[in-house]
């Protein structure tokens, strides 16, 4: 009977795409994927630091998981919690039954890890400083699950130091991939059919192999073949003019841009080390404006960031209210030990709650109106999915389309003529 595995992913795409690469180490063992984690022979928690209440929630998981684990089977812990310097020892001293601690820069051993527990049964805690391969060695088995979409990873790493950010901490320095080795990749995928790739990287547009740019590494990949490129997260300090016309006069490109703006307060900014303003945002959305009218556009602010006051936080609501983002990714600042925004004076939580509780309706209204602007106008749409007759994908400016249709197929592109939106949800006709 063949043994199997069970892997819990927290945080961001980086983890969905590095618990595929995980998933796929173990299928090379020999080991099936468990539906259940009570069946599994190997557990891999995959977990995530960027705030507090990640790691609350991976130790209070890893207390679930001791009663629900059968005997025998293998626990291992990686990741960017376990990467933090000390994190591995409290965890070991915490929780006795964790079989292997590693970090973020070796999970590509986890058999070597997983055959030296099984032959020894001696607990292994080894968390690399960083990377022994500079030039960032790809796991070649890649086990999917996103559907349409695969994950392509172009670079590690950041060098930008926010005041609130763990992750040059547990990341490392930028490190980017060799141009060649991702245009191989994106190739190999599409030969396979995916039809949509997305570009992974803590700073994308920092992508710098050799003499070769983000910019480069965008046209390489233009192709005659059907399918949408996207990438993220981008840093707007890095985004130039020449991204937008890239990405206007592009085929491939996706007509969309996630650009991480975090505060409309420029002394926010300041604080937090994002080393550009909010005069310079305004200027970088309005040229992606200019060469796309209909792009779509989303971002991620964060709400109650130390010192931020009532007139900093109106700055907020006044830009996202001026640049109108399809989406908005929202969260209250989580203090990090080990970031200087840790030791910067806190705001209360109640404070911090009802700004987040102001900025989420405040968005929700715009979103709405956003999506009333679509009606009659057509996109079009790649399926990622059908229920029952009914499609669901989205249009090049990452829009959601749902509509009807007996004919289409989940990673068809269909021309849909949006018919109506109730809240922020579009309806369209196929045409």
């Amino acid at each position: 009977m063949n043994k199997s595995y069970f892997i819990y992913t927290y945080g961001c795409q980086m983890n969905v795409h590095e618990s595929e690469k995980l998933a796929g180490i173990l299928s090379g063992m020999g080991y099936i994927e468990a539906q259940d984690v009570s069946d599994a022979d190997i557990i891999v928690m995959n977990t995530c630091c960027v705030r507090e209440t990640a790691e609350t929630k991976v130790y209070g998981h890893l207390g679930r998981i001791k009663s629900q684990k059968k005997p025998g089977s293998v626990l291992a812990v990686c990741g960017c919690m376990t990467q933090q310097q000390g994190a591995a020892d409290r965890l070991v001293k915490r929780c006795g039954f964790v079989d292997i601690v590693i970090g973020t820069f070796n999970q590509p051993r986890l058999c070597d890890y997983i055959n030296e527990f099984l032959h020894t049964g001696t607990r292994i805690v080894e968390v690399w400083a960083s990377e022994n391969d500079g030039d960032c060695a790809e796991t070649s088995n890649v086990k999917r699950s996103s559907g349409i979409n695969a994950w392509v990873n172009i670079m590690y790493g950041c060098n930008n130091f926010c005041t609130y950010c763990i992750v040059p901490y547990v990341r490392g320095r930028e490190r980017s991939r060799p141009i060649d080795d991702i245009i191989s990749d994106v190739d190999g995928l599409l030969s396979d059919g995916y039809k949509q790739i997305t570009l992974l990287g803590q700073n994308v547009n920092s992508y710098s192999y050799k003499d070769k740019t983000f910019i480069d590494l965008l046209k390489s990949l233009e192709s005659d073949k059907k399918y949408r490129l996207k990438f993220m997260t981008s840093h707007p300090k890095d985004v130039s003019p020449e991204l937008a016309s890239l990405m206007a006069q592009s085929k491939t490109l996706a007509k969309n841009l996630h650009l991480p703006v975090q505060s409309g307060s420029n002394r926010i900014l300041s604080e937090m080390n994002r080393r550009y303003t909010r005069e310079q945002y305004f200027d970088k959305i309005s040229r992606f404006k200019q060469e796309m009218p209909d792009i779509g556009l989303s971002s991620d602010i964060m709400v109650g960031f130390p010192t931020e006051t009532e007139e900093d936080f109106v700055q907020t609501l006044d830009l996202v209210e001026r640049v109108k983002y399809n989406n908005l990714f929202m969260f209250i600042y989580s203090r990090r030990s080990g970031t200087p925004a840790d030791k910067m004076p806190q705001l209360d939580y109640a404070t911090k709650q009802k700004r987040i509780d102001r900025l989420i309706k405040f968005q929700f209204e715009i979103s709405k109106a956003v999506a009333a602007e679509k009606i009659g106008k057509v996109y079009e749409v790649l399926v990622s999915d059908k229920t029952d007759g009914k499609c669901y994908g989205k249009a090049e400016n990452d829009i959601a389309i749902s509509f009807k249709s007996d004919t289409v197929n989940v990673g068809d592109f269909v021309s849909v003529k949006v018919a109506s939106a109730k809240n922020a949800n579009l309806t369209g006709e196929v045409i």
